[in-house]
């Protein structure tokens, strides 16, 4: 008997893929596209992606953070943001990279999520501090994609290519500039908040496997507070924005992604 998770799986990919092909035939014609096609289709996708997410994550015994709820987690939080970002900016056409990093998320945390990844010491406090991190993770991931676009666009234009596929594809160089530093605002602010809500929730934050994880999320941390310093006291942006979006979140990666890696698949904690 076919589920009723399967059913809203198979939908929401359906969904993104209209959107996705959509988006490309538009885009490829230079034919205006209709953002309230794009808007509506990709929300149904969403609300689906989250029927299906709600379904494996909320439990009676608590939630379940096995990392691959945790990818198909953060890949619609991404995709949900991108069409929140695009409502006041002229970047729509980004969700080419959105909708297949969702769709992908989903069909990972459909197919191999694991039951019973419970936190031993669960309470409130607890999960609030996980999903605030998980939502700044996700929007850095976002703002280190967006760099690496930036960088590719950027050499696009410095190397004057006859074929530019980032340049002629994607919204013009100084609206992706802005709306990578509109991500990192947003993922400082939910980073800085997930911190000091650790610090008050969790007994020992420094404890066992904590202390890596804590360590880099800080240092991680200041790197993005002082790339924000730079830009609005000394102008910084271009290259320097890139490499330092990149190395803050190599360093966050490390200590999030890192451990939770370590715990589960090898430790098998």
């Amino acid at each position: 008997m076919i589920s009723l998770p399967l059913v809203y799986t198979i939908l929401a990919l359906i969904a993104y893929t209209a959107v996705f092909w959509y988006l490309v035939m538009h885009l490829m014609s230079k034919r205006a596209y209709n953002p309230w096609f794009i808007g509506i289709v990709s929300s149904l996708g969403l609300i689906l992606h989250a029927s299906v997410l709600y379904n494996d994550m909320v439990t009676p015994q608590g939630i379940n953070y096995d990392v691959f709820n945790l990818m198909s987690f953060t890949a619609g939080l991404m995709l949900l943001l991108s069409l929140l970002y695009s409502t006041y900016r002229p970047v729509l056409s980004l969700n080419l990279l959105g909708i297949p990093v969702a769709g992908f998320g989903l069909i990972l945390g459909f197919s191999f999520s694991q039951p019973h990844q419970f936190i031993e010491e669960h309470s409130l406090g607890l999960d609030i501090h996980i999903i605030l991190s998980l939502s700044a993770y996700a929007v850095l991931l976002m703002a280190t994609i967006h760099a690496v676009v930036l960088w590719l666009q950027n050499r696009e234009l410095k190397k004057k290519q006859k074929k530019r596929i980032w340049v002629s594809f994607l919204p013009s160089f100084q609206a992706m500039e802005s709306l990578l530093f509109d991500m990192l605002i947003t993922g400082f602010i939910l980073l800085t908040v997930a911190l000091g809500f650790g610090f008050f929730t969790i007994d020992n934050f420094f404890a066992q496997h904590l202390a890596h994880k804590t360590a880099f999320s800080i240092v991680s941390w200041f790197v993005y507070g002082a790339l924000l310093i730079g830009r609005y006291k000394f102008g910084w942006r271009g290259q320097k924005a890139i490499r330092f979006t990149i190395i803050g979140f190599f360093l966050l990666a490390v200590g999030f992604i890192g451990s939770k890696f370590v715990l589960e698949m090898i430790l098998n904690r």
